[in-house]
């Protein structure tokens, strides 16, 4: 199921246009039983924290693995988006499917983003440990699982972002400019880029 499309950014900013896919995966919020709330905080946080144009591609489907590794090729490579970010189904329930079928779409695994996020999330709450969150990389998008509340949503996202827009370059994808916040990209100073294109 799509959500609603969204998008912003400042077309004064020295970033590229960036298309995104937000994933909700979820048996419930796909089905009606209950509103989708994770999708539209990961689409708040991208208001907040994108100086670059973007553009939202918005899913809501159940935990079935086939389809949600479909969706993710259709949201990489049909589609085009530099980034994914999926929500919900990485615990351990039998149906918490999402970072295996991240995996098995990605072409490499980067650690780093699964065990920061999870280091993030245990300072709050100690079932954090039981997540299998992961993010990873296919041809130059990269692809990121987050938890499925909204509150740890950006207790992590905020965290993890800096390293975000760097990733996306180095796979060869838009250059993604930040506002300022505890998300704001980092990049070393020769990979920056300047308003005078520098």
């Amino acid at each position: 199921m799509s959500g609603p499309s969204s998008a912003g950014g400042s077309a004064d900013s020295v970033g590229d246009l960036a298309l995104v896919g937000v994933l909700t995966v979820s048996d419930r919020a796909s089905s009606g039983e209950y509103a989708d709330l994770s999708g539209p905080e990961v689409l708040a946080f991208l208001e907040e924290a994108l100086d670059s144009e973007w553009q939202a591609e918005v899913r809501v489907i159940p935990d079935e693995r086939t389809l949600v590794e479909q969706t993710l090729i259709e949201l990489v490579d049909d589609i085009g988006c530099c980034l994914v970010v999926t929500t919900g189904g990485t615990g351990p329930a039998p149906r918490d499917i999402t970072p295996d079928a991240t995996a098995a779409v990605c072409d490499r695994i980067l650690p780093g983003f699964g065990e920061q996020m999870r280091a993030i999330s245990l300072r709050h709450v100690p079932t954090a440990i039981l997540s299998r969150q992961i993010g990873g990389t296919r041809g130059s998008c990269l692809i990121l699982n987050l938890p499925g509340a909204p509150k740890a949503i950006r207790e992590t996202i905020d965290e993890v972002f800096p390293a975000v827009p760097y990733c996306i370059d180095l796979v060869g994808g838009p250059y993604i400019e930040t506002t300022d916040g505890p998300w704001s990209a980092f990049r070393p100073k020769h990979a920056r880029r300047t308003a005078e294109g520098g």
